[in-house]
């Protein structure tokens, strides 16, 4: 991480270094060694602390108050009744969905196969987004919903 910190100060333009800390991701729900982690990769200097697989408000705030640097919160991993408003009073300064929106599309793309699959049906097409409205989504400076 040193090496990593030291070439992101040495480019020629601001660059944000994010410092991950998967243990929870692997099956090691060891939380002191995740916050020693995450403490050792803030005092070499990097930006942001990032330990993915998270999943408690609890879990999250004892990390979050064990740091100085801002922290990231990937979504995909925690639990989905936690809200905006929650994290940001437990500390967390970012919040990021990973592969969450892809992994939802694909598995309305799946329901969808296996209708057509196995019912030979496709009441799917009443749940589809206006043509109207995805067209809005991608004009250029359209503030998509």
């Amino acid at each position: 991480m040193q090496a990593a910190v030291e070439a992101a100060r040495a480019l020629p333009f601001p660059f944000t270094l994010t410092a991950r800390a998967e243990n929870f991701l692997w099956g090691r729900q060891d939380l002191d060694d995740t916050i020693k982690r995450l403490q050792a990769f803030e005092a070499v200097g990097a930006d942001v602390l990032y330990s993915p697989g998270l999943y408690d408000l609890g879990t999250i705030k004892t990390v979050v108050s064990a740091l100085k640097r801002p922290f990231n919160l990937v979504m995909g991993f925690a639990d989905p009744t936690l809200t905006v408003e929650q994290l940001s009073a437990a500390g967390v300064k970012r919040i990021s969905v990973g592969g969450a929106m892809e992994r939802h599309a694909l598995a309305a793309f799946l329901r969808c196969a296996r209708e057509m699959k196995d019912n030979g049906a496709f009441t799917f097409v009443r749940d589809m987004a206006p043509v109207k409205e995805v067209r809005e989504a991608f004009v250029a400076g359209s503030a998509a919903p």
